[in-house]
C-alpha cells in the first residue's frame, strides 16, 4: 500500500569541490593528495504535497573504487565526475513515488546502465565497476533520503519501519527475513559517543625521526602527537600486503611508539584494526602475518580487534581465497567486495565473519547489509572513505544508529582538515576530537541527521 510520506522527486543540482591533502594517503599501494567531493541536492515532494531539499556529500574516491591497476588515476577520476552528472540528469528524469528504498532499487539499474554505456564512450579499458557506480551516487541516494526526512518532519532512522515502507525485507534480500523491517536494525536515537579510530597510514610518520621537515600547521605530525591530542584509544593500521618483513615490522613498531604514548597518558586499554586493502596474494600471507605479531609481541596480537579485506575484492574470481582458517583468529570484514546482498552471502560462503558499512556505498545499501549482517551474525564496522564535513556527519550517523557497532572511523580530520571548514563550528562533537570519541548524540535532526 502506498503512504502519504512518500516521495517523488522534483528537481536534482549538484556541485564538485576540491581539495588537497594535507599529506598524500596511500590507498592499495598507491600514494594520493586530493579529495573531490560530490555534492548532491535533490527536491522531493510528498504524496500529500510537502517539500523539502535534500543534501548528500561523499568524496569520488576513485583510488578506492577504481583503482589505478584498472585505469590510471586521472582517467578513473573524470569517468566518476562525468557519471555523478549523468546519474543526476537520471534521477531528476525518475517518476516514481515511493519510499527511498524503493527509490533506490529503481534507481540502480539505471546507474547501473549509464556506468556501461559511459564505460564504451570514454573506451575504457575496464568498464566502470558496480563499486565505482555505487560509490559515484551515494550523494544522490543519501540526499533523497534526507529530502524525504525533512519533508516528513522525521529524523530517516525512525522512518524504517512498516508504517512508513511497503515492503518488508524479504523483497530486498530473501525470504529468510519475512516479516522483517529495518527499524529492527536500528537504534530509535543514536549511541551518544563512539570511539573514533584514527587512521596510522603505511606513509605516514611514526616518530620525529620519520619526518625529514616539519608542516607546521598547528595539527599534530607523528603518532604520539595525535595520540595526546585527540585522547586516542582506536587505531587502524594500513599495511602494504606485499612484503611480510615489513608488514610485521610495521604493527610492531607501531605498538612499541603506541605503547609509550599510552603509558604516557596512563592508559592501559587500546585496539587495532588492520587494513591490508585486499593487497595479500592470498590467505596463507595473512595467517603468517597474525602467527608473526602474535610471536613478536603477545599483547599487541591480543589488541587486534579485526582485520579488513585482506585479498582480492573480486571473490568470484578468486574462490581459493578462503578465509575461514583466519577468521578462527579475528573477524575478517568484507570491505570492498561489498557491493550487493548476492556478495555478502559469497563472502560468508568463503569464510569472512564481518561486515564494513560505508555511507559511500549509499545509505540504502549500509541499511539493508547492515540489517543482513545482524541476521547472520557477522561482526559489523562503519569504515571510512576519507570523508569530510557532511559526509562525516552522514557516516557517523550511520555508524552510531545499526545496532551492534561499536566505533567510527574517520581520517578527514588527519588528510583533508580544509573541507571541515564551517562544519567544525556547526559540529565541534563530531569534529573536535579530545577524549579518544566522536559525540553522536547530535545526529537527530530531520532528515539524515544533520
Amino acid at each position: 500500500m502506498p503512504h502519504s510520506a512518500d516521495i517523488r522527486i522534483l528537481d536534482v543540482s549538484y556541485d564538485f569541490e576540491t581539495h588537497q591533502y594535507r599529506t598524500p594517503l596511500k590507498f592499495g599501494g598507491v600514494p594520493t593528495d586530493r579529495c573531490v567531493l560530490f555534492n548532491a541536492r535533490v527536491r522531493v515532494q510528498t504524496r500529500d504535497g510537502k517539500e523539502a531539499e535534500g543534501f548528500g556529500s561523499m568524496p569520488l574516491g576513485n583510488a578506492w573504487a577504481f583503482p589505478p591497476r584498472y585505469v590510471p588515476f586521472d582517467q578513473s577520476l573524470d569517468a566518476m565526475k562525468r557519471l555523478a552528472v549523468l546519474a543526476a540528469d537520471k534521477a531528476r528524469e525518475c517518476n516514481l513515488t515511493a519510499h527511498p528504498l524503493d527509490l533506490s532499487e529503481d534507481l540502480e539499474p539505471e546507474f547501473l546502465s549509464l556506468a556501461a554505456d559511459l564505460s564504451k564512450m570514454l573506451n575504457l579499458s575496464i568498464p566502470i565497476p558496480k563499486l565505482c557506480t555505487v560509490v559515484t551516487t551515494s550523494p544522490i541516494d543519501a540526499a533523497i533520503w534526507d529530502g524525504f526526512g525533512k519533508a516528513n518532519g522525521v529524523n530517516i532512522y525512525q522512518a524504517l519501519g512498516e508504517e512508513w515502507v511497503s515492503r518488508d525485507l524479504s523483497h530486498y534480500l530473501n525470504d529468510r527475513f519475512k516479516g522483517k523491517y529495518l527499524d529492527s536494525a536500528v537504534w530509535e536515537t543514536p549511541q551518544a559517543r563512539m570511539p573514533l579510530y584514527h587512521l596510522i597510514g603505511a606513509l605516514d610518520p611514526l616518530t620525529d625521526g620519520d619526518i625529514p621537515k616539519r608542516l607546521n600547521d598547528e595539527l599534530p605530525e607523528t603518532l604520539p602527537e595525535w595520540i595526546h591530542a585527540d585522547g586516542l584509544t582506536h587505531l587502524k593500521v594500513k599495511l602494504n600486503g606485499s612484503d611480510l618483513d615489513w608488514d610485521a615490522a610495521r604493527f610492531l613498531g607501531i605498538e612499541n611508539v603506541v605503547a609509550e604514548a599510552q603509558a604516557e597518558r596512563g592508559v592501559t586499554e587500546w585496539f587495532y584494526s588492520a587494513d591490508f586493502n585486499e593487497t595479500c596474494q592470498n590467505v596463507e600471507y595473512l595467517l603468517e602475518w597474525l602467527a608473526r605479531i602474535r610471536e613478536g609481541n603477545p599483547l599487541a596480537f591480543e589488541r587486534l580487534a579485526y582485520i579488513e579485506q585482506p585479498t582480492d575484492r573480486d571473490l568470484k574470481s578468486h574462490p581459493e581465497n578462503k578465509m575461514h582458517e583466519a577468521a578462527k583468529v579475528r573477524p575478517v570484514v568484507i570491505d570492498e567486495s561489498l557491493t550487493d546482498f548476492e556478495t555478502l552471502l559469497l563472502a560468508q560462503e568463503q569464510g569472512y565473519t564481518g561486515v564494513a558499512l560505508k555511507a559511500c556505498k549509499g545509505q540504502s545499501q549500509a541499511l539493508l547489509m547492515g540489517a543482513a549482517a545482524q541476521e547472520y551474525g557477522m561482526f559489523l564496522a562503519v569504515q571510512d572513505l576519507t570523508c569530510p564535513g557532511a559526509s562525516f556527519l552522514h557516516s557517523a550517523g550511520l555508524a552510531a544508529r545499526v545496532k551492534t557497532i561499536t566505533a567510527i572511523e574517520g581520517n578527514g580530520r588527519q588528510y583533508c582538515p580544509d573541507a571541515n571548514d564551517g562544519w567544525r563550528e556547526q559540529y565541534p562533537s563530531i569534529f573536535e576530537i579530545t577524549d579518544g570519541t566522536v559525540g553522536t548524540s547530535v545526529l537527530t535532526k530531520p532528515g539524515i541527521g544533520h
